[in-house]
């Protein structure tokens, strides 16, 4: 695990899009395809606008590149808090992505068929016989220490067998990739930004007790995560080290 603290929102932003691009051609070179999971909030926005600029509309070879998402609110696709109309506004209606290429969660749908529908989507795509490998997927932390709809004492956590399952909050109903999905990938890659972080990235990325936390229970058994946060979000780690687990 690696640990990156950077100057603000917009450093990470830029960081995290040109592990994207390099992840994309990597992997586009050595198999011919890539496949991300994205995430939503606010922290990613400026990443994705600026994949979809015209820098990195020409450095990537879009007409290899899938898109997923780790989790998706039981919305439709046009409803403001939607995590797949974050991503379509800020880049994917901008690049020379093909519709084969965006694998979206259908959240218009109810929770269970919206899961399985989604869950049989990914199998499509990687095959039946075994976990799928994402190459790279996005994720964010709550302050309360969740990641992508894992929230704490979920019986989501608990879930060995599915891929992806419904997530049933008072907060709106959500559908979200499980944890042996996540810890299946290549690559994981968090944002955070911001002061209210700072408590939960402690107890994460420091503290005795990450265990606790979804997001602390994102560990790849072949994989890499790396942390790129703020120095707001920074506040209460070891400044100027680079952390290694």
């Amino acid at each position: 695990m690696k640990v990156r603290v950077l100057q603000n929102l917009e450093a990470i932003s830029r960081e995290a899009a040109a592990v994207f691009k390099v992840a994309a051609k990597n992997c586009i070179a050595l198999k011919g395809s890539f496949a991300a999971a994205l995430s939503g909030g606010s922290t990613p926005r400026r990443f994705y606008t600026l994949l979809g600029s015209e820098k990195y509309i020409e450095k990537i070879d879009w007409s290899c590149v899938h898109l997923f998402w780790a989790d998706e609110r039981c919305v439709s696709k046009e409803h403001e808090d939607s995590n797949f109309r974050v991503a379509f506004e800020t880049f994917i209606s901008k690049v020379p992505l093909p519709a084969s290429g965006i694998h979206r969660i259908k959240g218009e749908k109810e929770p269970e068929d919206a899961a399985m529908e989604y869950e049989d989507e990914i199998k499509g795509f990687f095959g039946k016989k075994a976990l799928p490998v994402f190459d790279l997927i996005i994720l964010g932390v709550g302050e309360d220490g969740h990641t992508a709809s894992l929230f704490p004492d979920s019986t989501a956590l608990k879930d060995t067998l599915r891929l992806a399952v419904p997530v049933y909050t008072d907060r709106g109903n959500r559908v979200t990739l499980t944890l042996p999905v996540l810890n299946n990938a290549e690559q994981i890659l968090f944002l955070a930004a911001g002061s209210s972080k700072a408590e939960v990235l402690y107890e994460i990325l420091e503290g005795k007790n990450r265990k606790k936390y979804p997001a602390g229970l994102v560990k790849p058994t072949m994989g890499k995560v790396t942390w790129l946060i703020d120095t707001m979000a920074a506040g209460k780690l070891k400044r100027g080290q680079s952390l290694k687990d």
